[in-house]
């Protein structure tokens, strides 16, 4: 786990491809080329149709994707038991796993059993959910995870009380944790983000949308640069 995530913390600021996005009837290619274009993680959404009105994908299919890349596998699960099917999910082959706050409002335990398996233990927030929910259980995670939208679906507009949130949250955080961004990140956003803490963002439509993925990712990491100079 130490060497995944500080082999992540190496390669800050980090695009992660939301693989809800991908071509999934040719998971081959897609996987061929997000790796040609060196993205440094990739961003499962896992939705159960209960905890957010949308279904998704599960375990059986990341296991899937697993044969098919060496890229870590960072999993959001928007479900609302993550308990019940963390052994699934670290057994498909998930590198880092990432549940709500709203589903488990004491994750202590949880957070803890996904780190002694050597898998890097994150904590998501919704927009209409305040960061005094997370704060006491910040410095057990390895990453935290802001959502810029509501969860469940893509392609939304992404909700400015996100960076309000991505500034408190960044002045709580280690330099060895991560700080990411899910929803409606794209060229307009990204640099906003990344000028309020973000260090991880979650890209999908304005990744999968273009011709040349390469070129996007080059195009997102140049939005961040002008904000760092």
């Amino acid at each position: 786990m130490a060497n995944r995530l500080q082999e992540l913390l190496s390669r800050r600021p980090l695009i992660a491809p939301s693989m809800l996005k991908c071509d999934f009837g040719n998971l081959h290619r897609e996987f061929a080329l997000l790796e040609q274009a060196d993205f440094p993680v990739l961003h499962l959404d896992v939705m159960d149709g209960h905890f957010v009105p949308n279904l998704s994908y599960g375990p059986m299919v990341i296991e899937r994707m697993r044969e098919l890349t060496s890229l870590p596998f960072d999993a959001h699960l928007m479900i609302s038991d993550p308990a019940k099917y963390l052994d699934d999910y670290l057994a498909a082959g998930c590198d880092s796993i990432t549940f709500h706050i709203e589903a488990v409002p004491e994750p202590t335990d949880l957070l803890g059993k996904i780190r002694e398996k050597n898998c890097l233990a994150g904590l998501a927030i919704n927009p209409g959910t305040s960061v005094d929910a997370i704060e006491p259980f910040i410095s057990q995670c390895d990453l935290i995870l802001v959502m810029s939208v509501e969860p469940g679906f893509g392609g939304q507009k992404f909700m400015p009380i996100a960076l309000d949130k991505l500034f408190r949250i960044k002045e709580l955080l280690r330099n060895d944790q991560l700080l990411s961004i899910d929803g409606g990140v794209a060229i307009p956003t990204i640099g906003k983000c990344a000028a309020a803490g973000a260090d991880t963002f979650v890209c999908g439509s304005s990744i999968f949308n273009e011709p040349d993925y390469s070129e996007a990712h080059k195009g997102l990491l140049a939005a961040i640069e002008t904000v760092n100079r």
